[in-house]
């Protein structure tokens, strides 16, 4: 099956009773809402959602959630983990409207750090300042991550929200907020030490007043 399609169950029994006893028995409780329809109280295998949760894309991919025979497409919205032991504890899905925007956290990969004039040459670090972005986005244009090339970076360059290159339909959720949201994504910086760490040592060193 498609990392991208979960077979669920519906469930009537509710409280905390209920959900330990689900656990128990390899079962995720979860909750799936939005849409035209009422929340819907579901349940997953425990196995084939850890299955699915090695693979990044999951997290941000429009799913397939059949429930009892019906399916539906939704995105997870949330996921309660068990602080001390590899448990998931709850879900929850939002239903997908295919011709609404839905919001959805993306991950973002950085390619071109090795040839970047600031790394290769310069003998900088590079800093990633984020490593998702919220977008607002068509859900047939949802992206499983967004590229960010830092290839022609030198030392003291950056890259911003509004360097990215967005889907079709997409935009970024934080600079909507207005001016002084253009928060930074990634940099290159020079590397501290050498010469100053030589420097230090140096004060470091003992005195002799005699």
């Amino acid at each position: 099956m498609s990392i991208f399609e979960l077979e669920a169950e519906s469930r009537s029994d509710m409280g905390k009773g209920a959900s330990r006893r689900l656990r128990r028995d390899g079962k995720v409780p979860a909750i799936m809402y939005g849409g035209d329809e009422n929340p819907q109280s579901i349940t997953f295998s425990h196995s084939e959602i850890l299955k699915r949760l090695d693979h990044e894309a999951f997290y941000s991919h429009i799913l397939t959630v059949n429930v009892d025979g019906k399916a539906s497409k939704a995105v997870l919205r949330d996921m309660q983990r068990h602080p001390s032991k590899p448990v998931i504890m709850h879900m929850d899905f939002q239903r997908v409207d295919e011709n609404k925007p839905i919001r959805v956290h993306v991950p973002l990969h950085f390619i071109g750090e090795d040839v970047a004039p600031g790394v290769k040459t310069g003998g900088g670090m590079v800093s990633h300042e984020l490593m998702e972005v919220e977008l607002e986005v068509l859900p047939h244009n949802l992206p499983e991550f967004i590229e960010v090339d830092i290839s022609a970076l030198n030392i003291g360059d950056s890259l911003h929200l509004t360097d990215l290159n967005l889907p079709e339909s997409g935009s970024l959720v934080e600079l909507a907020r207005g001016e002084g949201h253009d928060q930074p994504v990634v940099s290159i910086h020079a590397r501290r030490g050498g010469g100053d760490e030589t420097e230090e040592a140096g004060e470091e060193a003992p005195e002799d007043e005699s």
